[in-house]
């Protein structure tokens, strides 16, 4: 999908036509042109470095100046997390708050006149609505357009603000490599065209089960379809899956959700990416619902790991790889969604990136303060992380499980799988012998498409939460977990690269 591109050159055009006008009418800080701004390619290399030693990215890694420097060259939104002065333990706290109550709104009112005070010292008239990129209802967050370098300092000394970050640089940072790949090309990997797999054979790719549907050919390296003999198929067990929308053509997805052995079932079909609608533009979120949750039907189609749970399929991103700032916000959003519905229990995420976001953690330490068990993609890489990158954010956080895939000789990555300390579970998803990857829902039609990478692994492993939590209603999402753990084979001893490893899903419900 070449949107993001489209996105990018639009926006290098309007700051080049932009940046000629503000020559001519508008004062420039004397103190921040001074400053040498830091190239993209010293960026991405500190970037690298703190990956290759820490395993992560946090912009606090940064000095002020190159926070700045990804920030003017990126879309100069910064996301901005505050808190009243001296406020202790808001992780464990965050779903308590109520940004409107007097002592919150006192501490986002300061930090702004903060930033406004910082910004028309450039001799340009702002206000908090000329600044504010994004309205937020929940979170202790403001996203605001800055661009001094001043206004950074001030806000990383300042005791009421937890961090301050550049949400956009990622959509710009292709300077590209010795690869040729840019942010756009890494972006876009996720995406692609989800059509029917015409090569898929019978008794090697799929088993034709009742009524007339498909089950994929790894299932019974989970023991799934024994879970479904023993009448345990997700029912009454409501999953999130936060993606890139979900393909309106899809019947599988829609009209008939509810069709065979698949019944009483709800599918609901929001979003949270700013200005954008439910449908997908990549074909990611489709694959991942209908591998999930596809119904087990009479049409021929493949049926998803818990064909009877109820779906709700969020469009957050355009695409798999969160670069941009509207892709944090709408991630963000939706993690708020989700702990603000009780009716959700699961949620899984096949996204991610190498840039930690706080706002994300923000959002998902609120869900999982509020009871959700939530499921993310440990990383699947491009020839451009290959050897280097480990799991990524917001796989990496503690509050997630980490999810990849594994070959069906049960000891060996994905050939683009990422492994690591923080991985939690595995998913066989990946033949040896072929490279055959698992079934899932093509844009439209009966005949099914196949889907790899941690991304295809996460869903499954949601979906085997699903069947979890339909045998065992009133658990909490820690006895969930730890009924999957006590199941994988690794137990009771962590792998350092597949963590508790492959969970067999007849166990875990016994």
């Amino acid at each position: 999908m070449k949107t993001k591109t489209l996105i990018v050159l639009a926006f290098l055009g309007l700051a080049t036509a932009c940046s000629r006008t503000e020559q001519i009418t508008a004062p420039q800080p004397a103190a921040d042109t001074l400053q040498p701004v830091i190239s993209k390619t010293a960026i991405n290399n500190f970037v690298q470095q703190q990956l290759k030693a820490n395993d992560r990215f946090e912009w606090r890694m940064a000095s002020d100046e190159m926070v700045w420097s990804a920030l003017v060259q990126g879309d100069s939104i910064l996301s901005v997390g505050y808190q009243p002065a001296g406020f202790q333990d808001i992780n464990k706290k965050i779903h308590t708050i109520n940004i409107n109550s007097s002592e919150w709104k006192a501490a986002r009112e300061q930090v702004l006149q903060l930033i406004i005070a910082q910004e028309q010292k450039s001799g340009l008239k702002v206000n908090a609505q000329s600044i504010t990129a994004f309205e937020e209802k929940v979170l202790p967050v403001i996203d605001v357009k800055v661009s001094r370098l001043s206004t950074i300092k001030a806000l990383r000394k300042s005791l009421l603000v937890r961090y301050a970050e550049p949400t956009g640089y990622g959509a710009v940072m292709n300077t590209g490599n010795s690869n040729g790949k840019t942010a756009s090309d890494i972006s876009s990997s996720g995406c692609g065209d989800n059509t029917a797999n015409t090569a898929l054979a019978a008794g090697q790719d799929y088993t034709v089960i009742t009524p007339a549907a498909k089950q994929s050919w790894n299932y019974p390296y989970h023991n799934i379809n024994a879970v479904w003999n023993a009448g345990i198929t997700g029912a009454g067990v409501k999953v999130m899956i936060i993606d890139t929308g979900v393909s309106p053509d899809q019947e599988n997805l829609g009209s008939d959700i509810n069709q065979g052995l698949s019944a009483g079932r709800t599918v609901e079909k929001l979003v949270t990416s700013p200005g954008g609608s439910i449908d997908d533009g990549c074909g990611h979120g489709t694959k991942m619902a209908g591998v999930l949750g596809a119904p087990r039907g009479t049409d021929g189609n493949t049926a998803g790991v818990a064909y009877n749970a109820n779906l709700v399929l969020v469009h957050a991103a355009q695409d798999v790889f969160l670069l941009g700032s509207s892709e944090i916000k709408g991630v963000a959003d939706a993690y708020v969604l989700a702990g603000n519905r009780s009716d959700v229990k699961i949620v899984s995420m096949s996204m991610g990136t190498i840039f930690s976001s706080s706002q994300i953690s923000d959002a998902i330490r609120y869900a999982n303060n509020n009871g959700k068990l939530l499921f993310c993609a440990a990383g699947t890489s491009f020839d451009w992380t290959a050897g280097w990158a480990g799991v990524i954010f917001p796989g990496n956080m503690s509050e997630v499980m980490a999810v990849t895939g594994i070959k069906d000789n049960l000891t060996e990555r994905c050939g683009t799988c990422h492994t690591g300390s923080a991985v939690d579970f595995t998913v066989v998803m990946e033949k040896v012998s072929t490279g055959r990857t698992v079934l899932s829902l093509a844009m439209d039609g009966d005949g099914p498409s196949t889907v790899g990478g941690s991304s295809a692994a996460t869903a499954s492993c949601a979906g085997i939460a699903a069947l979890v939590w339909s045998k065992f209603p009133a658990y909490t999402k820690d006895q969930v977990i730890d009924k999957m753990a006590h199941a994988a084979n690794y137990y009771p001893n962590r792998n350092g690269s597949f963590g508790w490893g492959r969970v067999n899903a007849l166990a875990a419900i016994q």
